[in-house]
């Protein structure tokens, strides 16, 4: 596809879902403490309060304590100017998602598909800049559903690429996110990987990885709070930042990205 424009970071709207209690429950790589159902709800609601100021209109959803991450909202679905695509998340636990989101998705868009096949594709594994889409192969995101998934981004028009994800980097996202206008934003292993080829990044800091996972909404970046360094870094190639509270959810491997589905409506 062209180049459009502002797609991967101007936005009208959001989608996203309170935390539950069952959080507690949520996945995660490595345990460091169960994450506090009502102290990740007030991050969420600062969070909620965030995209509000950036310009975004938010659905919240409520929570759904019989999906422990179900808060994460990327994963089980994509959002594009045209419509929406369902996608199968890898986990077995969060099957049932994309089938919970499905209502809210139908009432913000006229077209709303799942991806064809068996595959499973995770939202977190979906980089979107504006002039391609790339999706990360992972634990969650198979080639098969990558490759299902990329034919339907081509069918409507959209340019995708599939991904080798480095080893021991959860999601795609976990480790780059767009910055808008170009530039990207990568810890050194994404960099070094070439994936971005000649377009423009910052670094990541030394021992901030964590703060990789930012997103730009309009005119600011919201940053997860304590990464000064990466902070600096975004700040000095020109961009305006939030600094945003993610301690609970990264508890269980969450990052801004994670929780919320982001469009503008074409």
């Amino acid at each position: 596809m062209s180049c459009r424009e502002g797609l991967s970071w101007r936005f009208t709207h959001a989608i996203t879902r309170t935390p539950a209690d069952s959080v507690a429950k949520g996945l995660r790589a490595v345990d460091t403490g169960d994450p506090s159902g009502a102290a990740f709800r007030a991050e969420h609601a600062a969070y909620v309060q965030a995209l509000e100021t950036a310009g975004l209109s938010v659905d919240v959803l409520p929570p759904l304590e019989a999906y422990p991450d179900s808060c994460f909202v990327e994963d089980p679905a994509f959002c594009l100017p045209d419509g929406a695509i369902l996608l199968r998340p890898g986990a077995e636990s969060r099957k049932g998602e994309p089938g919970e989101i499905r209502a809210a998705l139908e009432s913000r868009f006229d077209r709303v598909v799942e991806i064809p096949g068996n595959g499973h594709v995770d939202g977190g594994d979906v980089l979107m800049l504006d002039d391609e889409i790339l999706i990360g192969l992972s634990a969650r995101t198979d080639r098969e559903g990558a490759d299902a998934f990329a034919g339907l981004l081509g069918a409507w028009g959209y340019t995708a690429r599939v991904a080798e994800t480095p080893e021991g980097v959860l999601h795609f996202k976990t480790a780059c996110s767009t910055l808008g206008e170009g530039v990207i934003l990568a810890t050194k292993v994404m960099i070094d990987s070439g994936f971005f080829g000649g377009r423009k990044t910052i670094a990541v800091p030394d021992g901030e990885d964590y703060a990789a996972n930012v997103i730009r909404v309009n005119d600011v970046v919201l940053v997860p709070e304590g990464y000064p360094k990466t902070l600096a870094a975004i700040e000095a190639g020109g961009f305006r930042t939030v600094i945003v509270p993610t301690h609970e959810a990264r508890k269980v491997d969450g990052g801004l990205s994670c929780l919320s589905l982001r469009f503008s409506k074409s």
